[in-house]
């Protein structure tokens, strides 16, 4: 059995005072809602579990009757203070089948199907796996102030997303062990690393950004559009082809 945490627990501070982002409004969704949409469409996925904010839980009930109307199993677990602690909470939240877990960002609503699926099949060949895409751009490491330390070799380097997907007794047993060192991740295979476990790494070739500032919502808005002109497209021919036959 495969479980989506979907890690919605977070403001986002970088979006301004009063913003929350992920209840931002996209093309008549909240950013939340479009990922949860889509962790609950996946054919690989059975069931969802979301990491919220205390006192957030109605307006998740809200998103589910009005937004998403899920055809999958899904429950709430509480955030805790930092992103580790909510990954805790929501492993915590799976069923005891769950085998195989996808963590994925509440703020990411572009992720395609095709990578929830090519991310999982790297996992259970390898207990753990992350989407990501190559560094294209020039990398320099800065000294602190301001200045150039030295240069990246860029071919080497990958910017993860999400989702990162695990073997469940791999991802608690890299997280419990973090917090025995006192250690503070921001990333679910940065604990796989304390650890030495493996990960893939499995390329991205569809954009998939995190919504974090306010220029991200109109290129989160395009590639959403896009997607559903798409799916319109492809409806629409396979009613023809019916009508046809």
């Amino acid at each position: 059995m495969t479980a989506a945490v979907i890690v919605a627990a977070g403001r986002g501070t970088r979006m301004g005072p009063g913003m929350d982002k992920l209840f931002i409004d996209v093309l008549g969704r909240p950013v939340v809602a479009h990922a949860w949409a889509r962790m609950d469409a996946s054919d690989d996925i059975d069931t969802v579990v979301l990491v919220v904010r205390p006192g957030m839980e109605h307006e998740f009930h809200r998103l589910a009757e009005h937004h998403v109307r899920p055809a999958k199993p899904w429950r709430l677990a509480p955030g805790g203070a930092e992103r580790q602690d909510s990954v805790w909470s929501g492993l915590n939240a799976l069923q005891a089948e769950v085998e195989w877990v996808a963590i994925q960002d509440g703020a990411r609503p572009c992720t395609r199907p095709e990578v929830v699926a090519e991310t999982l099949a790297a996992a259970r060949s390898m207990g753990a796996a992350v989407a990501a895409c190559r560094v294209t751009d020039t990398i320099k490491e800065s000294n602190g102030h301001g200045r150039v330390a030295r240069h990246l070799e860029r071919s080497r380097l990958w910017a993860v997303q999400t989702p990162q997907c695990f073997r469940v007794d791999v991802i608690r047993r890299a997280l419990a062990e973090v917090q025995r060192r006192g250690l503070a991740v921001t990333d679910d295979t940065a604990a796989c690393e304390v650890i030495g476990q493996d990960v893939a790494l499995v390329e991205d070739r569809w954009p998939n950004p995190k919504v974090t500032v306010p220029a991200d919502v109109p290129y989160v808005e395009l590639l959403l559009g896009r997607d559903d002109s798409v799916r319109r497209e492809v409806i629409a021919k396979q009613i023809l082809s019916q009508d046809e036959e």
